[in-house]
Order: structure tokens, then sequence, then C-alpha cells
């Protein structure tokens, strides 16, 4: 069984996980395509593209939500499959890709990340939320300041940091600046991100929501719950 292998016999859990690794994240319906369940496993560095599901078409559908990952997210596809990726850091940066997978499978095929500036507008204030990227010792740092009038300002930026280190697993190195661990760019996730980063307090209650909707299917698929 390989990445790019396609099996109309139902394969073993066991034989998934030994080939692929943990189940990092789990969808369990896919409202695109005939409501199948759809995870990420995860093995060293390459992320792999599962269904259990048999439907005609949903091997193209792994594929599908596969090239996703790389427009939405950043990644690399790896040669010689239709589902399988990976980051080029060689990192595997598993909270955003929580996120990521259900951006992917949950977003219209068709779906495309805003180009531009990275600004969102911020919904606790006036602000408009702006990052910015720039190289600094050897690694790339991302830079948090918001653009309008607001009362104390500086709590509101300080309270979105403390998302992208929640959700991003990200590094703090100045007051309003953060970093990846591996030190690289990657500008996909901190646009992904960013919507999440602005509401803690709503995506918390969002998360817990999904682990438990999803707690009766994931046992059996090595699913490794949320931190």
């Amino acid at each position: 069984m390989t990445g790019a292998a396609r099996n109309t016999t139902p394969p073993r859990v066991a034989d998934v996980i030994s080939e692929y690794g943990r189940c990092l994240e789990l969808v369990s319906m896919d409202p695109n395509f005939e409501n199948i369940s759809v995870g990420l496993y995860v093995k060293g560095s390459v992320c792999t593209v599962w269904t259990f599901s048999r439907k005609d078409g949903a091997q193209e559908r792994l594929s599908q939500v596969r090239g996703q990952l790389v427009a939405l997210g950043g990644m690399e596809a790896v040669e010689g499959t239709h589902n399988q990726v990976r980051f080029a850091c060689g990192q595997v940066h598993e909270r955003p890709l929580k996120f990521l997978l259900s951006q992917a499978v949950g977003k219209a095929p068709d779906y495309a990340s805003p180009s531009g500036e990275m600004s969102i507008k911020d919904l606790r204030s006036p602000l408009t939320l702006v990052v910015s990227g720039g190289e600094s010792n050897g690694r790339w740092v991302y830079s948090v300041a918001g653009e309008g009038e607001a009362p104390n300002p500086g709590a509101r930026l300080r309270m979105v940091v403390a998302g992208f280190l929640r959700y991003g697993e990200m590094e703090k190195v100045g007051d309003r600046e953060v970093v990846f661990s591996c030190g690289s760019r990657h500008d996909a996730l901190v646009r992904l991100l960013m919507p999440y980063s602005r509401n803690i307090s709503s995506v918390e209650g969002m998360m817990a929501a999904e682990a438990l909707r999803g707690q009766m299917t994931t046992g059996t698929l090595g699913f490794t719950p949320p931190t």
C-alpha cells in the first residue's frame, strides 16, 4: 500500500496506521463529497490524506483535498502520490495542520485564500490587524500590528499574539513578534491562522465541540486527541 495506491478491498485500521502513522486529525463528514470521513495521518515528515470510504470518486476527492493543503497551507505534494504532502521545512506543524485540514475539506473545492497584504478586520475592536514578516538572525519573524484607533490597542494585540502562540505553536521573540518553531517562512499558515488568533474564546468552544463530535469514531483510527 502506497500513497498513490488504489485498492477496492477495505484495509485494516492497523495496516493504515502502520503505513501512514497516527491520525492527527479527522473531519467526520465531508460536506463536499458524500459526507465521507477524511483523516490526516502523520509519519515522519509526511502527511497522508486518507479515508476508509470505498465510494466511487473517493480517491479523486482525496487528491482534491491534497491540492487544497498545498494551496491553502503552502505544503508540498509528495511526488508519485495523490494524497501525500509535507512542509518544505521538514517539520510537522501539528496544530495549524488541524485547522488546515478542516478548511481543505470544509471549504468549497475552488476556495482560494486572499492574496496581498496579510490583514484582517478585528472582531473585538475597530482595528485592522496586519501581519508582516522579515528575516532576522536566520529566522523569519512575523510582526503583529493594528491599524486604526482603539482603546488600549496594545492589550488587544497581545491577545492576538497569544492566539498565534496557541494555534500556530509559534514562539514569541518580541512584544508583538513571533516565529514558527522551524524558523522558516510560512505565510500561508499565517493567513490561515489569522481568523482564529483574533478570537480565542470562540475558537476554543468550536474545538471542544468538534472534539466531542469525533469521540465515537476517532478512537479506532489511531487518532491523537487535541492538546
